[in-house]
């Protein structure tokens, strides 16, 4: 009976001795990457949260605009099409020629706002890309103050006064 407890002391004691060390060193490797894992986390919420310019902030401030008014002129044009009438068949000439004419006035309208529709699709995807506030003609940054007035303008102040001079000479005025 002693043989049998001094091999069974034997055969327990071995492979507890060489487990512990393995196990240790996972548990330490386990350790150091989550301790690199919530690091990075945290470097990267503060970059989100900390490191957003005046500038940023406003140009984010500018996209919200953005975005509620391309809803509010899709909701204006979608009530449109359902006012207009499909029939402008009056008795006097002179009713039906005003009902016409309203009626152009009212699709020009919304021509236009398909156009500035574009336009601010096209701001709203440069803001993304971060390519919004820079004058696509010389490079510069655009000043917040005319983003703010003009939030879908892609030229800076001194560009546009630019283009609007040589516009005027080329059409004779």
């Amino acid at each position: 009976m002693l043989k049998k407890t001094k091999t069974a002391k034997k055969k327990t004691v071995k492979p507890v001795k060489t487990s512990k060390p393995q196990k240790a060193k996972k548990v330490e490797k386990r350790k150091k990457t989550n301790i690199m894992t919530t690091k990075r986390k945290n470097t990267t919420l503060k970059i989100k949260e900390g490191s957003m310019t005046p500038r940023e902030k406003k140009l984010q401030e500018i996209k919200q605009k953005l975005l509620s008014q391309r809803d509010s002129l899709l909701k204006e044009a979608e009530e449109t099409l359902n006012i207009l009438p499909s029939d402008l068949n009056f008795p006097d000439m002179g009713d039906q020629a005003t009902a016409e004419t309203d009626r152009n006035f009212i699709l020009r309208l919304r021509d236009r706002e398909r156009l500035l529709l574009k336009k601010i699709e096209e701001t709203i995807e440069r803001i993304d890309n971060k390519e919004y506030g820079m004058c696509v003609e010389c490079g510069n940054e655009i000043g917040t103050k005319r983003l703010e007035a003009r939030p879908v303008t892609t030229l800076c102040i001194e560009c546009k006064t630019r283009q609007e001079e040589e516009e005027r000479i080329s059409a004779g005025g």
